[in-house]
């Protein structure tokens, strides 16, 4: 039996890199997986790619810093399904920028999509794992939110508050049936990642004790076994995927 057998799960941002590895993964595992992104073109690609290998996959266009597009697809898919079991919220975007020269837009950009995104979505989900005494929901952090990065104020001021926020929900619903975990990635080659100039490519490389960037798989990986039942008693933890680049 594969596992996750006609669970229903919600991946956010999963048009293109680490969400789109998990909404394949998923489906390949039995899940029947809702893509919310906002690329169309892409998030229509990626429903066909995972049709075409006998899986499950909707898309759904939301913007998951609005609260009210939130609540109205979280309804959509209850109407569909009548449950959710799992939730990725994966969805993230980066305007990178030194604290001089970073504009109160640039925080607020990266604010309302990386963090607020990340509550709208819980808060509308929870709602319903709750009620059915069971779920699993998946925030994306990064290793930048445990050591701090250059010219990213807004992104590790985002992606530390998703490790308090994940921490803090995992004490609320764990004794729910609802648990609440965060995966932290490191380095990964997408395609954006490897359309860098090979000498920065390779100087990444070298600051991760494995020797190499992760791939998206690995970080699907990761996603699949917090949303498993093997995973059933890991609540509150935030799992690094990072080759050891934290250490």
């Amino acid at each position: 039996m594969k596992r996750l057998e006609n669970k229903i799960a919600i991946i956010t941002g999963g048009a293109d890199g680490l969400g789109k590895a998990a909404a394949v993964r998923f489906a390949s595992e039995g899940a029947v997986v809702f893509i919310w992104d906002m690329n169309e073109t892409k998030g229509q690609q990626s429903v066909e790619e995972i049709t075409a290998i006998d899986g499950k996959a909707f898309f759904m266009k939301v913007n998951t810093a609005l609260f009210n597009e939130v609540e109205s697809a979280t309804n959509s898919v209850i109407e569909q399904c009548g449950r959710i079991d799992i939730l990725i919220n994966n969805a993230g975007i980066t305007r990178d920028s030194t604290l001089k020269k970073m504009t109160p837009d640039l925080w607020q950009q990266v604010i309302d999509v990386n963090l607020t995104g990340v509550f709208n979505c819980a808060k509308c989900v929870s709602a319903i794992m709750v009620e059915k005494g069971y779920g699993r929901i998946i925030n994306t952090s990064s290793v930048v939110a445990l050591y701090g990065n250059f010219g990213q104020t807004n992104y590790v001021a985002t992606k530390a508050g998703v490790i308090g926020l994940t921490k803090t929900l995992a004490k609320e619903l764990g004794r729910k049936g609802v648990t609440v975990n965060a995966v932290a990635p490191g380095f990964i080659a997408t395609e954006m990642v490897k359309k860098m100039p090979e000498n920065v490519l390779k100087a990444m490389e070298e600051k991760v004790p494995v020797g190499r960037l992760g791939l998206p798989e690995e970080i699907a990986s990761a996603y699949l076994f917090l949303a498993s039942d093997e995973a059933a008693y890991i609540n509150g933890t935030t799992l690094s995927v990072d080759g050891g680049i934290v250490i």
